[in-house]
């Protein structure tokens, strides 16, 4: 008798789980759901890359970005820009133009296909006049920044910029150039290599000084810094005793660094955000770093 009590529940059951199968599914009116349930609150969780990165350190934070292919696109189109000013300066021969070289190399190791950048040079010989120009700032917390630019504007690129700047937190500043030195870079992978074997290796290489740093993954690097005209040697000089180039390039080193908290961090991260995603922002650089 049980038996068959069971069996008419079962058959009264099937129809509905296959509804619910079908995404439409609606418990039994004789369904009764404990208290509990009931008068429990229920919460959307939303996961994002910006919220699961985390930010112990700057690196982290200003290397958030959206989508990888959108990412990717702005990537490419800075380079394109690069090449453009690296052009404009010396040449569209990489022989003869050195930092045309340097940005090549980094087109080639972030895999920008090689139309792309042929396509980015003939453009760069054949394109309207166009004005480089470098903008000082402080950013939250007192940090340093400096925002190269290229426009056929400059007036109208410069009250875009202050624009960005007040909006999220900072202002144009003359002298923040006089904490930035013009340096040759090459980044080098970090895992299994100590900074005492970094130190012995920037001596060999000629390089002046070696800091640690993560990029957007989180994986260690080291930073050889060395003088402008030394950078192609350093380089070499680096492949030669084994090891795995990133990038190298020209860059701007902050003689001083500006600690900020973790409100400040997040702030700044949004302004420099802003700048890099602005059409005519080539390149930002900064002297920051995390509160330790």
């Amino acid at each position: 008798m049980a038996g068959t009590a069971v069996l008419r529940i079962f058959r009264t059951l099937r129809p509905q789980a296959l509804t619910a199968a079908s995404g439409s599914f609606h418990p039994p009116a004789s369904c009764v759901f404990s208290p509990a349930w009931r008068s429990s609150s229920v919460r959307s969780l939303h996961l994002c890359c910006a919220l699961c990165a985390g930010h112990n350190k700057w690196s982290k934070v200003k290397n958030v970005k959206g989508p990888k292919d959108e990412a990717r696109g702005k990537m490419f189109m800075k380079f394109g820009m690069m090449i453009r000013i690296a052009v404009k300066d010396g040449g569209s021969n990489p022989d003869m133009n050195l930092n045309l070289a340097h940005i090549l190399e980094q087109c080639r190791i972030k895999n920008m296909p090689k139309t792309s950048v042929e396509a980015a040079i003939k453009s760069a010989e054949k394109a309207k006049p166009a004005f480089q120009h470098m903008f000082e700032a402080r950013g939250p917390g007192g940090c340093l920044l400096l925002i190269e630019v290229l426009t056929d504007n400059n007036t109208r690129t410069q009250q875009d910029v202050r624009r960005l700047l007040t909006k999220n937190g900072g202002m144009l500043s003359d002298g923040a150039r006089h904490n930035f030195n013009r340096r040759g870079v090459v980044m080098v992978p970090g895992q299994n290599l100590s900074m005492e074997r970094a130190l012995e290796l920037a001596i060999e290489a000629g390089a002046e000084d070696v800091k640690e740093t993560e990029d957007e993954e989180e994986q260690p690097l080291l930073q050889f810094i060395c003088d402008m005209t030394d950078l192609r040697k350093v380089r070499a000089s680096l492949v030669d005793l084994g090891m795995q180039i990133t990038s190298a390039g020209l860059e701007f080193v902050p003689r001083t660094l500006t600690s900020l908290d973790q409100d400040q961090l997040d702030t700044a991260s949004v302004l420099v955000e802003a700048l890099n995603d602005w059409p005519e922002v080539v390149r930002v650089w900064d002297n920051i770093q995390a509160q330790s």
